[in-house]
């Protein structure tokens, strides 16, 4: 397994991509981060929430590691190389479990690194109005950051390896993270069913859900019950990634 983690990172991080991805996710984190704290530096509102400037450039960040864990199986499918993998490495599961550790270690170190960056960022240019990273809240933010990050590139892994092409992969996966949950998931008629997409599930841990007394981003569960919903769906989608991988040809 040691060597097939290997052989799998070696053909990661050959990939141009690779490099930009990561470290779009570091560089996207912490600039957005130092923006809106900066914005926030003189903001007047009695319910100002320090917290939020960091996270809140996460849900943007997170496009670079979707990108990297897409490209990480789908790249294979679309230039032919898995059915050298595969005949490398005939044991499938043995394939599919080195291709998953060599894209969630890096992702989970880069998400470390982009979740520090972006807090100390922003609350570097709140001035005086920014917190410790042991203030009340702060810890969460910061491990429920890193575990969103982490568990959305598990996500994207499964759907791109479902799917088998980066096109298709990113076509299903940004309009999901990005247009229709964000933007209807706050809709009440189907806010009740739509706060249980990953993406909005995720959010509570963030802090970026919206103010918890407002009734409309209310949910109907706290924020680990939603980092629990999100690491489901990321396990739905790599089981659905094994399955196909395990029955179809390449």
């Amino acid at each position: 397994m040691r060597r097939l983690v290997g052989a799998e990172w070696l053909k990661a991080r050959t990939l141009r991509s690779t490099v930009w991805s990561l470290a779009g996710t570091v560089v996207l984190a912490t600039g957005l981060g130092a923006m809106l704290g900066a914005g926030l530096r003189d903001h007047e509102d009695r319910d100002f929430a320090p917290l939020v400037a960091g996270s809140l450039g996460l849900t943007l960040a997170q496009l670079c590691l979707v990108v990297f864990a897409v490209q990480a199986i789908g790249g294979e499918y679309a230039s032919g190389t898995i059915r050298a993998s595969l005949l490398a490495t005939p044991r499938r599961g043995a394939f599919y479990a080195a291709k998953i550790i060599a894209t969630v270690v890096p992702a989970g170190a880069v998400a470390a690194v982009a979740v520090a960056g972006a807090f100390l960022a922003a609350q570097a240019t709140m001035g005086d109005r920014g917190v410790t990273p042991w203030a009340p809240g702060a810890p969460r933010a910061l491990l429920g950051g890193w575990l969103y990050l982490t568990l959305i590139t598990l996500l994207a892994l499964g759907v791109a390896t479902l799917l088998r092409r980066p096109a298709a992969a990113l076509g299903t996966l940004l309009p999901l993270l990005f247009l229709g949950s964000q933007g209807l998931g706050n809709v009440p008629a189907v806010g009740a069913v739509l706060q249980f997409l990953p993406d909005q599930a995720g959010s509570l841990v963030l802090g970026t859900a919206g103010p918890p007394d407002d009734p409309t981003f209310d949910r109907a569960y706290g924020p680990w019950t939603g980092v629990g919903i999100l690491a489901a769906w990321s396990a739905a989608s790599l089981l659905a990634g094994w399955l196909a991988l395990r029955r179809r040809d390449a």
